[in-house]
Parts: C-alpha cells; sequence; structure tokens
C-alpha cells in the first residue's frame, strides 16, 4: 500500500485549490478544484520562454479590441487578455472555477473594479467563445471599495474573492457582500518577494475564527485551502503521520457574534479594520495593494518591449 503524502491527508479533510498558472503543476500533483492567480503568478509565468506565443497573441488581440477597450492602454489589455488566456488553459485541468484578478491600481475604486471585472469576463468570451461564465472568479483586493464591488458584481452574477484579506473585519464585509471566496492570508506578501522574510504574526488563528464565524452564520462552502507550487511538491513527499490540525481545536482569535455589520457604516468599518493587530493589518493590506501593482507595472513593461 502506498504511503500516504500530506497532500493526501490535506485532501482527506479539505478542498485544495492550485496557486498557479502553470498546467504541468495541475497535471502533476492533481487533481485541483479551483485555481488562483495574481499579477505576481501571471508575471511569473509569462516570463517563461515557452510563452512568447501567449504573448504575442494576446497583444495581437489587444490592438484588435482596443477601440472596443479605449479606456485603458493598449499594454493594459494586452496584460488581461494574456492573464485570461492563461485561466482557460488552466481551466482543461481543474474541476472548478479560475480566479483572475483586477488591475491592482483599481483597488480603491469601486467604479473601475466593476468595469474592470466585467471587462475580464467579456474577455474570456473572445479567448474562449462559450465559455462557462460560472466557471470565472474575480479576484479584487480588500480594501473597502474592493468589497463593495464585489457585493455590486455578485448581485450581477458574477462569483467573486476577496484577496488579500487579514482581519476579522475584512472577513465580515466580504461576508456581507456575498462574496463566493475570501483569501486570508497567512503570511505578509513580502514573505512572498522578499528572500529570506518571516512573517511573525501569522494568520493561521485568524482562517480558523473566520471559518468558525462564517459557519455560525449559516454560510457553506468555506472549507477551500490554496496552495502555491513549492508547497505542494513538498507536501506531496510521504508522511509518518498527520499532525492535529488548528481547525480541529476551538478558535484562539474572537469569533464576532452572528449579526455582526459594517456594510452600511463605512466609518465603524474604517476604524476597526485600522485598529486591527494595533494597525497591522492595514499596513499588510497596503503594502499588498503596492507589491501587486508593482507586478503590474512589470506586465505592462513586458508587453511594451513585446510589441
Amino acid at each position: 500500500m502506498a504511503s500516504q503524502t500530506g497532500l493526501d491527508y490535506m485532501r482527506s479533510r479539505t478542498i485544495v485549490d492550485c496557486d498557479t498558472m502553470d498546467e504541468e503543476v495541475a497535471q502533476t500533483l492533481g487533481p485541483f478544484q479551483d485555481c488562483t492567480s495574481n499579477q505576481a503568478i501571471a508575471y511569473a509565468e509569462l516570463s517563461k520562454p515557452t510563452r512568447t506565443e501567449t504573448i504575442t497573441s494576446s497583444l495581437a488581440d489587444a490592438r484588435n479590441l482596443h477601440a472596443k477597450y479605449s479606456s485603458i492602454g493598449m499594454e493594459e489589455l494586452a496584460v488581461e487578455i494574456a492573464m485570461v488566456r492563461l485561466a482557460v488553459a488552466m481551466a482543461q485541468q481543474i474541476r472548478g472555477r479560475v480566479h483572475v484578478q483586477t488591475n491592482p491600481y483599481y483597488a480603491y475604486s469601486s467604479e473601475k473594479t466593476v468595469v474592470n471585472a466585467l471587462r475580464i469576463v467579456q474577455l474570456f468570451q473572445h479567448v474562449h467563445p462559450g465559455f462557462d461564465v460560472d466557471r470565472i472568479a474575480i479576484k479584487i483586493p480588500s480594501t473597502w471599495e474592493g468589497i463593495s464591488a464585489c457585493r455590486t458584481l455578485e448581485l450581477a452574477g458574477v462569483r467573486t474573492l476577496a484577496t488579500t484579506l487579514f482581519s476579522m473585519s475584512q472577513a465580515v464585509l466580504a461576508a456581507e457582500a456575498g462574496c463566493t471566496y475570501v483569501a486570508p492570508y497567512v503570511n505578509e506578501l513580502k514573505v512572498q518577494v522578499n528572500a529570506g522574510l518571516v512573517d511573525k504574526q501569522k494568520l493561521i488563528p485568524l482562517c480558523v475564527a473566520i471559518q468558525a464565524y462564517y459557519k455560525s452564520i449559516h454560510l457553506a462552502g468555506v472549507d477551500h485551502l490554496t496552495i502555491a507550487p513549492h508547497l505542494l511538491e513538498q507536501l506531496a513527499t510521504p508522511i509518518a503521520s498527520p499532525v492535529q490540525s488548528l481547525f480541529d481545536v476551538a478558535p484562539t482569535v474572537p469569533v464576532p457574534a452572528p449579526g455582526t455589520s459594517y456594510m452600511y457604516d463605512q466609518g465603524k468599518y474604517q476604524i476597526t479594520f485600522a485598529r486591527d493587530n494595533d494597525g497591522a493589518s492595514q499596513i499588510k493590506l497596503t503594502e499588498a495593494v503596492n507589491i501587486f501593482c508593482d507586478f503590474q507595472d512589470k506586465l505592462e513593461q513586458m508587453m511594451k518591449a513585446a510589441d
């Protein structure tokens, strides 16, 4: 009998999603339910020599479609098309939804985020006519404006994921907005781009508390776990015995009472979020948006250089 791996054990406890746009990862380490992405993941994938055709085709499409989407630059449109192309290819390797992140420069504008999200949905139909809209999820940074955009999109039938989530107040607001998914970050995003950096305030206890809160208000589907490729590879090795999951014990972070609300009181939300963890949550969110903006810049520069 084959030894159980860490990945086998995790699949016995939860739904596993992959955090990559590399189809080979899905083929090798799957099956996966959903596939998530962001500007950093897209940049890493499009930087591979094998992705030259994806860049060339996306630029050609951007030239043809720019008259329709003239409110944004050619390179920005090409980036969105390339991200959609990567997502369409990944959709063939997974069971569920592909997640594409909006331009982080719009993180503090609900209107621009909604327009961006709807454009991404339309681009799926250009890249793959007839693509099932229900298999698309739009990732949006969890600012007040971003989560407000999620509410508008969900009411319009577009699935959303509130990402860069570092606090319970963000999770409560995302639930009120009707987000299909939330993505609490265990580590601050700087850990992913600064080699050797360790987040001394990992948010695993917050993840436990968010799940307990969502179950207390009768929200379903809170048992997904998104894992990056290098961690998937580590988990694919045999384990002697599983360790106890933090989800098997009571939350150590306070769980809000059902009925807690921020949706109609922005001031209450903003001060609660600003004070969370002595301001660390707000700092982490700001840093995450900045990092994603940096990668958005790199993606657009890539397109400009290839044009």
